[in-house]
């Protein structure tokens, strides 16, 4: 999960979709009533699954008159280049993907609901003779490249006075990585869970920096396309609806809670165990409270402005992006990151908050 590989194919095909948006003459379409949700698996997704399976998602679609459609994409890139691409109205991704790829392939995007955050999910591994952080100077490190695996490793290097020019990045498919580390020829390795567990405890094998050492910077949320959600608002509140309901079963230490949890631990292929292990390192918001002061936050900005400078070094906010500030970012309050003409990324809080206040 997590990667900007295969980013330019939803690109590509957004530029089509947005060419027939812009034509004169077309008329603005009336509301919805039928939507499409793409998710794909990791642990702060897989509520979407119980919810759609657990009948959930239809209560709430059901109380506003629409209804959702929720698809797993196998290829987490791939169901963001859906996205992009229009073939869905929403989809679970991370804070870096959805301003690299969709927003900055044009397509004005909603944060919707703020799920968790990456803490102790993503991690740098060092195998050998390395203990610290620093040991991994001269070293290659595979990862899947241009990722929140390479976010998270510029970071680390950053926190010990080293840069990306002291090391060398090898790109492997997180399908792969596990393998490649198994090779005597990799000594370093950035990757998230599953893949992480395994790794980390690996013989010889030392995790030196993970996502618990940058909280808050690794965001798993839900996306809307903007302008669906503004004519459609029965689709967010539906959505939030269904979300905050399964948190409240799923946070429970209760038969009904260990019930869902062990539903999305099968689904995910893992037991509860490990599942739960993988919990004890992702800071879920449970109570959309706890969402909406995150939301709110000082520190949201400033991680986006981490977010958006590692993204305009690497190339990834387009070809024609002269500066970090091509595109905009906007957040509760009114601040905006970036160009302000140019909003594409939106932290919208109105949800989280009709949820918190029970108005849903």
């Amino acid at each position: 999960m997590r990667s900007l590989v295969k980013k330019l194919v939803g690109v590509i095909a957004l530029f089509a979709v947005t060419a027939t948006l812009v034509l004169p003459g077309v008329s603005v379409a009336a509301p919805k009533k039928e939507f499409k949700v793409a998710w794909s698996i990791y642990v702060g997704w897989m509520p979407w699954d119980y919810m759609a399976k657990n009948g959930i998602l239809k209560k709430w679609a059901d109380k506003y008159g629409i209804k959702i459609e929720l698809t797993q994409v196998n290829d987490y890139i791939e169901s963001i280049n859906q996205y992009t691409a229009g073939k869905f109205d929403a989809c679970a991704m991370t804070n870096m993907d959805a301003l690299t790829i969709p927003a900055a392939g044009g397509v004005d995007t909603t944060a919707l609901i703020i799920g968790d955050f990456s803490n102790g999910n993503d991690g740098i591994v060092l195998k050998g003779g390395g203990r610290k952080l620093v040991d991994i100077k001269g070293q290659k490190v595979n990862l899947v490249e241009l990722s929140v695996s390479h976010y998270l490793l510029a970071r680390g290097l950053e926190s010990v006075k080293l840069a990306e020019k002291d090391i060398k990045v090898t790109n492997t498919s997180d399908a792969d990585i596990v393998a490649a580390y198994a090779t005597p020829a990799v000594t370093a390795v950035v990757t998230w869970n599953p893949q992480l567990t395994t790794l980390k405890t690996s013989p010889n094998s030392t995790l030196v920096y993970d996502s618990s050492q940058i909280p808050g910077e690794i965001i798993d949320m839900m996306m809307v396309n903007t302008k669906t959600l503004g004519e459609n608002p029965a689709l967010g509140k539906a959505l939030a609806g269904a979300w905050y309901e399964t948190m409240s079963v799923m946070a429970k230490s209760d038969a009904a809670g260990k019930g869902a949890r062990e539903f999305m631990a099968k689904s995910s292929g893992t037991d509860l165990a490990g599942f739960e292990g993988q919990l004890k390192t992702t800071k879920m918001f449970y109570k959309p409270a706890e969402a909406l002061a995150f939301a709110r936050s000082a520190d949201l900005p400033k991680t986006m402005d981490y977010v958006r400078k590692f993204s305009f070094s690497h190339g990834l906010l387009g070809e024609g992006a002269k500066s970090v500030d091509a595109v905009g970012i906007s957040f509760p309050g009114g601040k905006t990151l970036g160009d302000a003409r140019n909003v594409k990324l939106r932290y919208d809080a109105s949800f989280m908050a009709m949820a918190a206040e029970g108005k849903l």
